[in-house]
């Protein structure tokens, strides 16, 4: 019998997972309640895209996560980094996951530069979008 829960993915740091650039965990209550009957893949971008954690914060530079993924703007660490071939990695592997796993919906992290759904919109949360993937931000 199959399952009729959705599934859904959600960043690794909503849920308690120490994924963040500074490796701690930003769990969101209202995420977690939304997940309380539900299933769910933790996912960090920025991990599936090689960079370590802790690491080095980053910022979109000239524009946001379409600008990334179009060769417009770049996501460049504080001290200069450029780490934009990481991010569009990291967002290319979740959505091959959420591709795999027919995933419709994902709940991301907010003010991240993988992952917000609204104002800078993330890399990984652009390429979702343009795939058809719903992104509920928290």
């Amino acid at each position: 019998m199959r399952n009729q829960h959705p599934t859904y993915l959600v960043s690794a740091c909503l849920v308690g997972l120490c994924a963040r650039y500074d490796g701690q965990t930003k769990a969101n209550h209202d995420c977690l309640a939304q997940l309380k009957t539900a299933n769910w893949i933790p996912i960090c971008p920025e991990q599936l895209g090689g960079l370590p954690t802790p690491r080095e914060a980053a910022d979109i530079v000239g524009g946001d996560g379409t600008d990334v993924l179009a060769g417009k703007a770049r996501v460049i660490t504080k001290s200069g980094i450029d780490l934009t071939a990481d991010f569009i990695r990291g967002a290319e592997q979740v959505l091959h996951i959420a591709q795999l796993q027919h995933i419709s919906v994902a709940f991301l992290k907010a003010r991240s530069p993988s992952c917000a759904g609204q104002g800078i919109i993330g890399v990984t949360a652009a390429l979702l979008q343009s795939n058809g993937i719903e992104v509920k931000e928290f």
